[in-house]
């Protein structure tokens, strides 16, 4: 029976290290396929408004971050496939993180996709994000996915990061509406 789990945790890891290699990482960099369920938003804006908010540099720095007084001291957004993102906010530990990404691909006021690491910490460790904006009856509907996170723990703490960033964007988008 030991001999058997082995051999079967050796496939699990084999295959595991395949699929990795297939995707374009490490494969020493199996990580689980995390990632938190499909993140849906209305907004009784516009798509180009929510749009907005995610691509113009002034507009990020008015509600991204998690936390209430964590004010966004550099937005760097070179908003086209193959462009890069640099976000540095404060957190509530009062040290300033930079998280930075590539655009994959950009479809204005309707798909934004680009990675995501912390360059100063785990730069090694990057996932990928996908909005889409969608018009529906009385403004926008944003779909939000973040996925292939390392581990639970990092999946966990982008759920809390995210969730205090997308209840900053909704008071944001309703000021400057």
């Amino acid at each position: 029976a030991a001999s058997t789990a082995r051999v079967i945790g050796w496939a699990l890891r084999a295959g595991a290290e395949r699929g990795a290699r297939e995707r374009g990482r490490d494969a020493g960099d199996v990580r689980r396929e995390c990632h938190f369920p499909r993140r849906r938003r209305r907004y009784s804006v516009a798509p180009d408004k929510v749009w907005g908010a995610w691509t113009d540099p002034q507009a990020v720095r008015q509600w991204w971050g998690p936390g209430g007084q964590d004010p966004v001291s550099v937005a760097e957004l070179d908003v086209r496939a193959g462009g890069r993102l640099r976000i540095v906010f404060g957190g509530p530990d009062g040290k300033a993180h930079e998280c930075q990404g590539i655009y994959r691909e950009v479809v204005p006021n309707r798909k934004l996709v680009f990675t995501w690491s912390w360059p100063n910490s785990t730069p090694e460790r990057v996932s990928l994000v996908t909005i889409l904006f969608k018009q529906v009856a009385g403004g926008t509907e944003l779909v939000f996915v973040h996925e292939q996170f390392f581990d639970e723990a990092a999946r966990d703490g982008h759920r809390r990061g995210w969730s205090e960033s997308f209840a900053k964007l909704e008071v944001f988008l309703q000021e400057n509406n």
